[in-house]
Order: structure tokens, then sequence, then C-alpha cells
């Protein structure tokens, strides 16, 4: 009898210590589980963290690449007023040398073909002298804004 009691109450502490030691061996699972996803957690917020920082260099890189994108394009058109502006100068300079030049070819057709008298002969060969003058300051004109205007195109 006393064995036998022996042996229930060994029974009934085996039973309570392998209880015990389940109960222990969940708490610890669940706690290794625990710091296992902690351990994620942690590792996926860094992560998340450095994409955040890429994405926003990489938006940083763009706005600073379209700034200077829209600055090119400003130069662009502003290259392109200069090389319209430089074309209409030159074709400006153009017909008033060639409105001077007409005007030079009246008065000497005026002089050669009707009697004035020598004194309106003078004053029109001095009005064709300055003629000739405007002439030449707009033929030097007129290289100056060739030569911008050959600097334009290059630009472009």
């Amino acid at each position: 009898m006393m064995n036998k009691l022996f042996k229930t109450a060994a029974l009934i502490l085996f039973v309570m210590n392998s209880h015990y030691f389940m109960a222990q061996q969940v708490t610890t699972d669940q706690k290794a589980q625990e710091i296992f996803l902690q351990k994620n957690e942690i590792e996926t917020r860094k992560i998340l963290a450095e994409n955040y920082k890429k994405l926003d260099d990489k938006i940083s890189e763009l706005k600073n690449k379209q700034k200077e994108v829209e600055i090119q394009k400003k130069e662009v058109e502003n290259n392109k007023k200069n090389l319209v502006k430089a074309d209409k100068n030159l074709q400006i300079t153009k017909e008033k040398i060639n409105t001077l030049e007409m005007e030079n070819q009246k008065i000497e057709n005026k002089i050669t073909t009707t009697s004035v008298s020598d004194e309106e002969i003078q004053k029109q060969r001095i009005k064709t002298k300055e003629n000739e003058l405007n002439i030449q300051k707009l033929k030097l004109m007129q290289i100056t804004q060739q030569k911008e205007l050959e600097k334009a195109m290059s630009i472009l």
C-alpha cells in the first residue's frame, strides 16, 4: 500500500513537473517569438526609413534636374529672342542702307538730268556725301549686327 501510495505520489509529482516544464517551455517559446517579432519589426522600420530616405533623395535630385532644365529652357528662349532681334536689326539696317543709296541715285539723276544752279548742285553733292557717310556708318553697324547674329546662331 505504501508502495502504491509512493508510486501515486511519484506519478503526481512527475505529472506536475511535466506540466510545469511544458508551461515553462511555452512561456520560453512565446518570449522567443516576441523577441523575433520585435527584431523583425525593428528591421522593417529600419529598411522602411532607408527607403523613404532614398525616395526623398531621388525626389530632391529630380527637382534639381527640373530646375536646371527650366533654366536651360529660359536660356534657349532668350537666345531665340536675341536671334530674332539681331536678325530684325540687321534687316532694318539693310533697308536703311538701300534707302540712302536710292536717295543718292535720285539726287545724282536730278543733278545730271535737270539744269540747276551751281549752288544747288553743291547742296545736292553735300547731301550725297552725308548720305555716303551715313551709309558707311550703317555698313559698319551691319557688320557688328551680322557678328551678333552669328553669335546668337552659334549659341543655339
